[in-house]
């Protein structure tokens, strides 16, 4: 089993609407980056954990535990020319990006970035990198248990 660092804004979808979803699961939409993209269409296995991470808000941080619910398929935001994610270079035949399901495991405290950071067991951590920015990262497994142990699950 492999962890996953997957970063989402609480405006768009907070653990709490995860929680909330049909069947507790969503489509993991709009991912823009070909590396984070390739993430999910080659590395990612059904089942695999997920730190649920709130991030362009007031205090980003891991707010919740989730797993990869399915196996990767195309993003249908790239072909809706009304989503913001519309991208006029994919096609049906040919899709560039890719998504899959997030299933909501559980909401935990919320382990801050600042928190995060103040570990030196895990400074090895690609979120905690200088110049980051990948909405989606795997968390070594070490990392994982480090901060499972953490947020006491």
């Amino acid at each position: 089993m492999n962890y996953w660092l997957m970063k989402s804004e609480p405006d768009e979808v907070s653990i709490d609407d995860l929680a909330a979803c049909p069947e507790q699961t969503v489509g993991w939409y709009g991912v823009r980056n070909y590396q984070a993209r390739n993430f999910m269409r080659d590395k990612m296995q059904l089942g695999d954990r997920v730190f649920f991470y709130h991030s362009s808000c007031k205090e980003p941080g891991i707010a919740g535990l989730a797993k990869v619910d399915s196996c990767a398929y195309p993003d249908p935001t790239q072909f809706d020319t009304s989503s913001e994610y519309f991208d006029s270079k994919s096609t049906q035949e040919s899709p560039r990006w890719q998504q899959v399901d997030v299933r909501f495991i559980q909401k935990t405290r919320l382990l801050s970035l600042n928190e995060l950071r103040g570990y030196p067991e895990l400074a090895e951590m690609l979120l905690l990198k200088k110049g980051s920015r990948l909405s989606i990262t795997p968390v070594a497994a070490q990392d994982a248990a480090f901060i499972l142990e953490k947020l006491a699950c």
